[in-house]
């Protein structure tokens, strides 16, 4: 009797936050090598062809507050697809290990004794801040960031709001259209200026790129009134440079 084969290392790739260009190399080589890519909503054709012909793609995507594929069941998947020998891309939008729920799935993976590899991925509040012409830190007026997630509200209330508050305080918001209301409540309670500069950026780095120059004053009323619909970025503390890319379609409030 032969041996069983060993299952292919699952590959867990960081797409980037939507530009093909933003790639890194080895994650090209990963969906090209790919028979199986189980990717994000957020994922845009542009990447997905890049993947090889006998790529078979499944969607196992999740809507913010929507409709999303449980969790369990794309922990099945990955060891479905694992234990038939095939080699499995996990395709996370941006970077793998940020607000990308990895633990559950390696320690699915480990609990199996599939091996595994992770590719990290260019996060969307790199190419927000890009987008904004702007530093995520700057000598003289912030030397940490926060990253911040909008979407687990339970957690969200437990951050240390005073000094968010302080000035010269600099953190994105991952998936904090529907947050922005609390923010902003929590940011002024704590003795934030109103007039603390903020910025959304919706689809950065791809062609629909947006970005709205507000304050933390107007920020939930403008949010409304743009009606986004696409993936966006909050950064507090941050406005856009005037030099930044003439492409970035820019609206200011």
């Amino acid at each position: 009797m032969s041996d069983p084969v060993s299952p292919e290392p699952i590959q867990f790739v960081g797409a980037g936050p939507g530009d093909p260009d933003l790639l890194t190399v080895g994650a090209l080589r990963a969906l090209q090598d790919a028979e199986v890519i189980l990717h994000d909503r957020l994922i845009p054709a542009a990447i997905l062809e890049l993947a090889g012909v006998q790529a078979q793609l499944i969607d196992v995507g999740k809507a913010g507050f929507g409709p999303a594929t449980p969790q369990e069941r794309i922990n099945d998947l990955i060891l479905h697809h694992a234990i038939q020998g095939a080699r499995v891309v996990r395709l996370k939008a941006g970077d793998t290990t940020l607000f990308a729920r990895l633990d559950e799935e390696l320690a699915t993976c480990d609990a199996a004794g599939i091996p595994w590899r992770i590719l990290p991925g260019i996060t969307s509040a790199a190419a927000s801040a890009a987008a904004l012409g702007q530093s995520q830190t700057s000598r003289g007026r912030n030397s940490s960031v926060r990253y911040l997630t909008g979407h687990d509200m339970k957690g969200f209330a437990d951050h240390d709001w005073a000094a968010l508050a302080r000035p010269g305080s600099v953190a994105a918001i991952y998936m904090g259209k529907a947050a922005a209301r609390f923010v902003q409540g929590r940011l002024l309670m704590h003795g934030a200026d109103p007039a603390t500069p903020v910025s959304v950026v919706e689809n950065a780095s791809r062609p629909d790129q947006r970005v709205l120059a507000v304050t933390l004053a107007t920020l939930p009323a403008i949010l409304a009134a743009a009606d986004l619909d696409g993936p966006a970025l909050i950064w507090l503390g941050l406005p856009p440079r005037a030099a930044a890319l003439p492409q970035t379609r820019k609206e200011f409030a």
